[in-house]
């Protein structure tokens, strides 16, 4: 039997990061799919590494900062047209840098109860509509 594209998810970590009581958050680059979106940052894991070590380096290339990574807020399997993918958010602290947009194409310091207000993409959408219905604060 021939396996599809959604028998084995694309693993992403997610960052949740915060600051001051606000949340970052990226606008992806036109020219990639799901351009001009919004979403939180991150990335895939690469052969043999951890989803907090991905996470790690997937900010410090996209954003030039370092984070702490703390613990898991949410898990989100989301299956867009020809893959599957299980994007891990995982609640961050920013320890050094200052966030700039290196591999996107806007970052934005947002209240949490204003991300609704903003055009998610596919996994990110569904995390924020989570933390909608939950009423919480990332106090996951």
């Amino acid at each position: 039997m021939e396996a599809n594209h959604f028998d084995r998810p694309l693993i992403v970590s997610a960052g949740v990061v915060l600051r001051d009581g606000r949340v970052m958050i990226c606008r992806r680059s036109p020219e990639v799919h799901n351009g001009f979106k919004w979403e939180f940052p991150g990335g895939k894991l690469e052969p043999g590494e951890s989803p907090e070590d991905a996470l790690k380096r997937e900010l410090r290339e996209e954003l030039d900062i370092d984070v702490r990574v703390d613990r898991i807020c949410d898990a989100v399997l989301y299956r867009y047209p020809g893959k599957a993918v299980l994007v891990l958010f995982y609640l961050c602290a920013l320890e050094d840098g200052e966030p700039r947009p290196v591999e996107c194409d806007a970052v934005a310091w947002t209240l949490p109860e204003d991300l609704p207000d903003f055009d998610f993409s596919g996994a990110d959408a569904e995390f924020v509509k989570r933390l909608r219905e939950r009423q919480q604060r990332f106090e996951c």
